[in-house]
């Protein structure tokens, strides 16, 4: 009997994305459903999803008024297009998004993805700084141990090594990268942002531009914090001192929000948390809280009516995607920021709650193997010595046996990640966090 017969599917035709593809097919992970907090795995196991699935899913899983919006508006209109046509649904969602936006980020440019946001960031700024008469302002300035998707622009501003070891050569000319804001010799086991470490900004004005020259770069490029590098939280001041050195100098400065984006710090957006100013926002996951792709790029008035105002007759910017504003995307939006308004989510990360979060990761100070914690809001991470010779295969383990444990938590190298849904209650920190330290004993 084959796979097809047996009810079973067939796994060697799907190549799964970021995937030890030989290894999952051996042993596979199959969930069948999902509510709130938990899977339900086809074995019928239940597993608290302790990072939103991958950073995104900030309303929970199946909430009623996200499906419900979905399957209104696939019987109404399942496509439109909006290369010269429109229909209310985008309008709408980028209104309701600018509403929670800093004062000035008002035009939203929908994209499907962060990765495609990554891209459609860099090349407003390309064009805006050529509108401006400044065609030499060509460079990008991304950071190490940062992650801006997976399409060649947002690998060559990333910093994540392994992301961008098989293409290199092939990356973008013209980017270079600031330090990475980890140091586990004078910053670790910290909770919240280090009071030291504002001064790593300094080496845009002090490395990077003498280097290169502030009239060719266009733009900086970073995550609030870091997710996809380890769940890298900045110093106090970091990300205002990078703000007035790019605006000293004429240089874009661009917040990767896809992550931190819609509540994940207790503020809507991580640039009111940390009361930085952007030229460009980029934002996905959460706005559908993971049910359908959408993502997005927030401009300021300012970058905005330059391509309103400067451009003559015509098309102002050459660029968009096939499904940009698409109707069940956008219902699944108005859904998700209607459930986060209801339940006051974006707020939620802060307080009491986050305080349980910080100090359920911080109680792993001590722990076998652990050489760091890091948490803000509701993100957070803790780090393992890796192995000898085997750089990640504790972390992986950690994960694998933490699933077996019906906890979900994701390995980022040796750091395990923790990013749960927003509707999190204490109890499930016990179950979390009490999982991973069963594990911890067990991974020498």
């Amino acid at each position: 009997m084959n796979a097809a017969q047996s009810g079973a599917p067939a796994l060697e035709h799907y190549w799964m994305p970021f995937t030890d593809n030989r290894r999952f097919k051996r042993a596979p992970k199959m969930i069948a459903s999902a509510k709130d907090m938990y899977y339900t795995t086809e074995d019928g196991k239940q597993v608290l999803d302790g990072l939103a699935t991958l950073w995104c899913v900030n309303a929970g899983h199946c909430r009623p008024r996200i499906v419900e919006a979905i399957r209104k508006q696939a019987g109404e209109l399942d496509y439109a297009s909006s290369f010269s046509l429109g229909h209310r649904l985008p309008f709408q969602v980028a209104a309701r998004v600018a509403e929670l936006t800093p004062p000035r980020l008002d035009h939203v440019f929908f994209t499907n993805s962060g990765s495609e946001a990554a891209d459609t960031a860099l090349k407003i700024a390309l064009a805006y700084h050529r509108l401006k008469g400044e065609p030499t302002r060509t460079r990008f300035i991304g950071r190490e141990k940062g992650y801006h998707g997976v399409n060649l622009a947002g690998i060559s501003v990333g910093g994540v090594p392994l992301n961008r070891k098989a293409y290199a050569g092939m990356l973008l000319p013209g980017v270079d990268h600031l330090r990475h804001t980890q140091d586990l010799k004078t910053r670790a086991f910290v909770r919240g942002c280090a009071e030291s470490g504002a001064e790593l900004a300094d080496e845009l004005e002090e490395r990077i531009i003498p280097l290169h020259g502030a009239e060719n770069i266009a733009a900086v490029i970073v995550e609030p914090v870091s997710g996809a590098g380890g769940v890298l939280v900045p110093p106090q001041g970091y990300l205002k001192r990078l703000r007035e050195i790019t605006r000293r100098h004429g240089i874009l400065l661009i917040l990767d929000e896809v992550i931190t984006g819609f509540g994940r710090l207790g503020t809507p957006f991580a640039a009111q948390y940390f009361e930085v100013e952007p030229d460009l926002m980029m934002f996905a996951k959460a706005i559908t809280s993971g049910t359908v792709p959408l993502g997005g790029v927030i401009a300021s008035d300012a970058i905005y009516e330059t391509f309103m105002n400067t451009q003559s007759a015509g098309v102002e910017f050459f660029h968009g995607y096939t499904y940009s504003g698409h109707p069940l995307a956008c219902a699944a939006a108005m859904g998700a920021l209607d459930t986060y308004a209801e339940e006051k989510l974006l707020t939620r990360a802060n307080g009491a709650l986050a305080q349980a979060f910080e100090d359920g990761i911080h109680a792993f100070q001590g722990a076998p193997h652990v050489v760091d914690c890091r948490n803000l809001g509701l993100i957070g991470a803790i780090e393992l010595e890796p192995r000898p010779g085997a750089p990640g295969a504790r972390g992986f383990e950690v994960f694998e046996k933490c699933w077996e444990k019906g906890v979900y938590v994701r390995p980022i190298g040796d750091n395990i990640g923790f990013c749960p849904p927003l509707i999190v209650e204490p109890k499930h920190f016990d179950q979390m966090f009490g999982a991973v330290a069963e594990v911890l004993k067990t991974v020498g």
